[in-house]
This record gives C-alpha cells, structure tokens and sequence, in this order.
C-alpha cells in the first residue's frame, strides 16, 4: 500500500450508496506540489466530483459486469486512490475513472494479473512508460449514458438487433437466450441474437445452436467452482476478490475454446 492511500484510507466510511457526499477532500495532485509529475494519466482533471455510482454508471458502458465490490477491491489493491470526503465517502476524479478503465481492460483483453497491472501503473505514474489514454468521459467529469444496464423484452430487442422477433423467439424456446423471472432479457442477449443472425444466414438454426449453450454451461460450472471460496464470504473484499477471478478464468476459457475452434476450422481450410 502506498504511504498516500495509507494516510488517505485510515478510516473507514459508511455505504457509498446510502448517502449524498459531501465535499470533496483536496486533489491529491494538488497536494505534492515541486515538479513531481503526479499520477498517471495526466491532462485529465484530478478533481474529485463522482460518487462510486457515478463511476459505475460510466464503466457499465464497457464492463457490464462491474459492481461496487470490484472497485472497492481495485482500491485495497491499491490501483485507485478515490479521496474520501469528511463523512467517509469515496469520490472519484476523470482520472480515477480513466485509471480504473486502464486497469479493467488489462483483465478482459490481454488476461494481465493484477500484480503486474499495478507494475505497469507505477512505471506510468513515474513517467518510466508511455500508454494512449483512450478518452469517453467529458473535460468536466460527466459520464456518458449507455445502454449496458439494459433489459430487453422479445420485441425490443428483435428491434435493436434488427432481426425477425421469430429468431429470439426461437433462441428463447430453443434454451439458448434465459429470460429472467420477469421475463426480460439482459444486455448481452443482444451479441447472442446478432451471432445467431449471422449464422442463420449459413443455414444454422436456433436449434443448433443449443450446444453453445450447454458449452457455456460446463464453463460456467467451472468458473463458479474456482470462485466458491470467496462468494460464501460477506466482506466486500472477497465479493470484489470473487468478481476479479470469476471474470478472469471466465475471459480464460473463453479465449480457450475460441483457440480450439480456430485450430478445426483451420484443419478444415483446403
């Protein structure tokens, strides 16, 4: 742990999610002065206006998946520093928010373990390395609005996804799409309906494609039994800790059986 996030992080706060903040506590950057460079990433503003619903609003965009333990986790890691304000709660800069996106991408595209993530962010804090910051929040902090929380019915999403609503019908009755007990579907029902289009136009129906899912069944057997250890635990270091390995060895085996698939196809290739 950093001596800043040691100092800062003394005292523990109430639920972020309760309460309004207060004010914000001064801008680390602010504080340490001389011709130290400060924190990566620079050009952005280090004041800290967003509550931790904020900043889950504005990763939901790119990470559906994330929740209010993986970043408290991110933050006992030390790879964000949030401040906290004279009551205890956190608030976040564009440049946490920036910082936290860097640190989530390293997970999902390149299967980098946290460890060498924090590596690589000291070394971009030093100014010992150089990374593109690629930029979706506003000069004043504002997150975009996007639609990573959406809940489709079967006609909304036919309409999004621009198909026949029959096809997600026939995703639904064949097992492949789950409907919640609402009966909507989430967010990532609307990648499977494009797939399937896609495929449909080779002459695969939703009825084939139910091997997918029992596929993706096993796989997720085997991500919950690698994260069981953590889930039965209440303490939002393990949820977070449980968020972190589920989404790791999730991205793992996906990459897998993205790998095997290629390997055939290309067997089959003249």
């Amino acid at each position: 742990m950093s001596p800043a996030r040691s100092a800062r992080h003394a005292d523990a706060g109430p639920d972020d999610g309760v309460a309004a903040a207060g004010p914000a506590a001064p801008d680390a950057a602010a504080q340490q002065g001389g011709d130290t460079p400060g924190p990566w990433p620079r050009g952005l503003s280090r004041e800290a206006s967003m509550r931790i619903s904020d900043v889950l609003a504005a990763l939901r965009i790119e990470f559906p998946a994330v929740t209010n333990s993986k970043l408290r986790f991110l933050e006992e890691q030390g790879l964000v520093e949030p401040v906290r304000t004279p009551a205890g709660y956190r608030q976040y800069s564009p440049a946490d928010l920036e910082r936290l996106r860097y640190v989530l991408r390293e997970q999902r595209d390149r299967y980098v373990p946290l460890k060498v993530i924090g590596e690589r962010l000291a070394a971009l804090d030093a100014g010992d390395e150089s990374e593109p910051v690629s930029l979706v929040v506003t000069e004043d902090g504002v997150p975009r609005s996007g639609a990573a929380d959406a809940r489709y019915t079967t006609a909304a999403l036919a309409r999004e996804a621009r198909v026949e609503e029959q096809l997600v019908a026939d995703l639904v009755q064949a097992g492949v799409l789950r409907p919640s007990a609402s009966g909507h579907l989430d967010a990532w029902a609307k990648e499977v309906v494009l797939a399937a289009a896609a495929l449909a136009e080779h002459g695969l129906e939703a009825r084939h494609l139910r091997a997918f899912r029992s596929a993706a069944d096993r796989q997720l057997d085997m991500v919950e039994a690698v994260v069981a250890p953590w889930r039965g635990q209440t303490s939002a270091s393990a949820r977070g800790r449980a968020s972190t390995v589920a989404a790791e060895v999730g991205e793992l085996c996906a990459r897998l059986n993205t790998a095997l698939v290629r390997a055939g196809v290309a067997d089959l290739a003249p």
